[in-house]
């Protein structure tokens, strides 16, 4: 047979009465192309700008700074202000709006943009990687899906397996208590493995079935690269974890939020990540001077930070188990990690913090006396809690205001890159603006696959992120970012090469009526000063836009 038969025979095979007359043909699944990276997406929830080791926190992240070390630490890249927007534009390398992801997956405003699941005109990087022969697994937070289709009836094409991952083992909403968590097996829901009073803890459980997965696949499928999505509950209130880790901040924190603030930006000023010429703004409306406390309150607001701390350091710990299993297989060096928060630091359970996030939700009233009472439970099972404004100020360190807001410190967070086999440089810090739509366009450049046009039939909307990959070798090259926008609960915000326009929307006041600010982020890194005013032209071409 030439080639030209065999090629017909292989698209058209010919069955006749007997094997005889027939052509035996042989699907091929697709694969990879050669020496294509695994890749894995870490994504920490509600941590801030300066709280891992390696952005200027004083908490230890040994095990995160070690992926900065051999890789890269991105001092510009920007989020979404809220946790399923950003999650959202993660997985599909479009804007949240676009994707029907404007808010939370818990809301369903019956609007294209706001459906509270992602758009099957919009594949995730699992479907687009499973159908390019990766192995995919979904590990953790999901919440991309409408809480109403989350039950154990469905429907569940909105859950991970439904989205283009092989295997899932997490939790479906937003938050979930660490010592007895609701959990979900591909799309059932299971019990916890052991209970807390036998050493139990979600973010243990979470690193165990990655290891546990991906050793099965590593043993069976060893030249199969594999995409994990690793979305831990750190730093999400509850912020409970064993005490010992909390006890490992006893007299950090004392001095209170105003110094370890200040602190954190001269770290930052030392490491590269913030311009020598930073200062701190002042304090965002609510944030009381430390000194100003009464002493009940600051014991309550200590040990709430220490239970933050606690719980970030044995995150990075649990995380470090992961790094040294790919290590020990063999596939640590041709492993992309793109490490993220979701959003910046959480003001959802008000000044004085809370050791039952909730009373909050509930609406009832806080009390430092209530507060004060669990004081020693902090930490453990019997507490839901959630830190005061102040310790969220300083996660944010030097930017302003919180998640939610569309102001440097709801959407400017931390990310590192790190492929040790890909990367010539490691170390380095990157300067360029970037936003999380960019992440998954940079992965499908690296690993040489086109965005499909259709994927199972439905045809797709166009990425809208710019691949990053050209930094990795420049660090001086100026971004190929040419424009973002944010938008959350009316707060908006727009980036146009190097210049911002940003605002806090007023409820039940018109959209026309709210006051614009204007930054030249280039001069002034943390929104300190604006030039509206000054620069009035240059505020109504950014708006217009």
């Amino acid at each position: 047979m030439n080639q030209e038969d065999a090629a017909a025979a292989t698209a058209h095979p010919r069955i006749g009465r007997t094997y005889h007359e027939s052509d035996a043909w042989f699907e091929t699944r697709p694969r990879p192309r050669a020496g294509s990276p695994n890749i894995v997406y870490v994504i920490l929830d509600d941590v801030g700008y300066a709280d891992l080791g390696c952005f200027g926190g004083e908490i230890r992240t040994p095990n995160f700074d070690g992926l900065a070390a051999r890789g890269l630490r991105y001092s510009n890249f920007h989020t979404t202000t809220m946790c399923s927007p950003t999650r959202a534009c993660m997985l599909t390398g479009r804007n949240h709006h676009a994707v029907g992801m404007r808010c939370l997956a818990n809301f369903d405003f019956g609007y294209p943009n706001g459906r509270g699941s992602i758009s099957h005109r919009a594949a995730t990087v699992a479907e687009i990687l499973s159908s390019s022969g990766y192995a995919t697994f979904a590990i953790g937070k999901w919440h991309v899906a409408q809480v109403e289709e989350t039950s154990p009836a469905g429907p569940f094409d909105q859950w991970p397996l439904g989205r283009g991952f092989h295997r899932f083992y997490g939790f479906m909403n937003g938050s979930t208590d660490q010592y007895y968590p609701e959990l979900v097996e591909d799309n059932h829901y299971v019990a916890p493995p052991a209970r807390a009073e036998e050493g139990y803890h979600l973010t243990a459980d979470l690193v165990d079935k990655t290891i546990s997965l991906l050793g099965n696949h590593l043993s069976l499928a060893p030249d199969q690269p594999f995409f994990v999505n690793l979305a831990f509950s750190a730093g999400h209130f509850p912020h409970q974890v064993p005490r010992q880790y909390m006890d490992r901040y006893a007299g950090v924190y004392e001095d209170g939020w105003d110094v370890c603030r200040a602190a954190r930006l001269e770290r930052q000023k030392e490491l590269g990540i913030v311009p020598r010429t930073a200062a701190l703004p002042p304090s965002n409306p609510g944030v009381a001077e430390w000194a100003s406390l009464p002493e009940d309150q600051r014991r309550v607001a200590v040990r709430l930070q220490q239970a933050y701390a606690g719980f970030l350091e044995y995150t990075d710990e649990q995380f470090g188990r992961l790094v040294a299993f790919l290590g020990a297989a063999g596939q640590l060096d041709n492993t992309l990690f793109v490490l993220i928060s979701d959003n910046g630091a959480s003001v959802d359970c008000g000044p004085e913090g809370t050791t039952n996030v909730l009373r909050r939700f509930n609406q009832i009233p806080e009390s430092t006396e209530r507060n004060l009472a669990d004081i020693d439970l902090i930490g453990g099972p019997r507490t839901f809690t959630n830190y005061p404004w102040g310790w969220a100020q300083v996660s944010n360190t030097p930017l302003r205001l919180y998640k939610s807001f569309t102001h440097g410190g709801g959407v400017r967070d931390p990310m590192i890159v790190s492929w040790p086999r890909g990367m010539g440089r490691q170390g380095e810090i990157r300067h360029q603006f970037h936003h999380v739509v960019d992440v998954t366009p940079t992965v499908l450049e690296l690993c040489g696959i086109a965005a499909p046009e259709t994927m199972k039939g439905v045809p797709q909307m166009p990425l809208h992120g710019t691949s990053f990959a050209y930094t990795f070798d420049r660090p001086e090259a100026e971004t190929r970012k040419e424009v973002q926008y944010f938008e959350m609960f009316g707060h908006r915000g727009i980036w146009h090469r190097g210049w911002k326009a940003v605002t806090r929307h007023q409820r039940g006041v018109s959209f026309e009526e709210d006051g614009w600010e204007l930054y030249n982020l280039d001069e002034d890194f943390n929104e300190t000063r604006d030039l509206a005013a000054e620069r009035p032209e240059k505020l109504r071409e950014m708006t217009e836009r």
